[in-house]
């Protein structure tokens, strides 16, 4: 199961970890591993290309990790909604047996 721990401080994001694969289907084949690796990875790179937003990112075998240092603005919140709403599609349809989110207070 992949999940994506999302940590706030009131309505602020403080950023996420994705972490894990799907289990869906195999390994080269697991199209909900593939949609929630784009989604990240899309995320990520929106981020830093289209907002100021200082961010840590680090990636290492199954792990994403991108943690906002100082707020953010409302381009980025845009993007992290988006990037929810998406994850959320997926769980509704494919079910919380290959993905799950959680929102962790800081």
């Amino acid at each position: 199961m992949t999940k994506v721990t999302f940590f706030k401080s009131g309505d602020n994001y403080k950023g996420f970890v994705t972490s894990g694969h799907s289990g869906f289907d195999r390994r080269g084949r697991d199209i909900v591993c593939s949609a929630i690796s784009i989604l990240t990875i899309n995320t990520v790179n929106s981020i830093e290309a289209l907002t100021d937003t200082p961010m840590r990112v680090s990636t290492e075998e199954g792990i994403i990790s991108c943690m906002f240092d100082d707020g953010y603005g409302d381009k980025a919140s845009v993007l992290i909604d988006s990037y929810i709403l998406g994850l959320k599609s997926i769980v509704e349809q494919y079910g919380d047996k290959y993905l799950q989110l959680e929102f962790q207070e800081v």
